[in-house]
């Protein structure tokens, strides 16, 4: 029988990227934690679940899943990858505008232009869905919602600069779920959680 070989150790870019996620300050409305990260996309990959509260009601959820592969992927058009999904309830109504999914896509990169996150290769669906109850549950309202799932590889100095894109997916996040963005030069207030280990695995 082969003897096991410990997994290879993260690359420094890696772990400088990871850094950024887990010194990152969030807006308050922003719960976030750790959750266990995809094994088999990339070598390496560290990921964080948030919930967007208001009044202690949540009104939006997400995912980012940070992946890198030292080697590279074609597909990327680089070393690291973000993904995500933001998810929130919405009007019914809005869910019969022919331009919902364009105005869904344009608060991802409207976000990372604003806060000059660089990027590239990005790919993603915005998808709005209706319910409404009949029957024995006619008595509950109609809902709606709406979810952005999208991927980009942001483009990354040694694993430094993931801050600006953390900033975006937060951004999205509360777009998402109706909250405005913070106005110029307000700094959101560090959040007494604590913030969430680094995860790195390797396949």
């Amino acid at each position: 029988m082969a003897a096991k070989t410990d997994p290879a150790p993260a690359p420094d870019a890696f772990r400088r990227a990871v850094r950024d996620l887990t010194a990152a300050v969030w807006r308050p409305e922003l719960q976030v934690e750790e959750i266990p990260a995809p094994q088999r996309i990339a070598p390496f990959s560290a990921a964080v679940t948030a919930d967007v509260l208001v009044a202690g009601e949540e009104v939006g959820s997400g995912r980012l899943v940070l992946l890198h592969d030292p080697a590279g992927n074609a597909a990327w058009q680089g070393t690291f990858r973000c993904v995500t999904f933001a998810r929130a309830d919405v009007d019914p109504e809005m869910v019969t505008d022919p331009l919902l999914a364009s105005v869904g896509w344009s608060w991802l990169v409207d976000a990372l232009a604003a806060h000059g996150a660089e990027y590239a290769a990005p790919s993603g669906t915005v998808t709005s869905v209706a319910s409404e109850s009949f029957g024995g549950m006619s008595d509950e309202a109609p809902r709606a919602e709406v979810e952005v799932r999208a991927s980009w590889t942001p483009l990354l100095v040694e694993g430094s600069g993931l801050a600006s894109h953390l900033a975006a997916w937060a951004e999205l996040l509360c777009t998402t779920a109706g909250l405005p963005p913070l106005p110029a030069g307000v700094v959101p207030m560090p959040s007494r959680r604590k913030p969430p280990s680094r995860n790195t695995r390797r396949r």
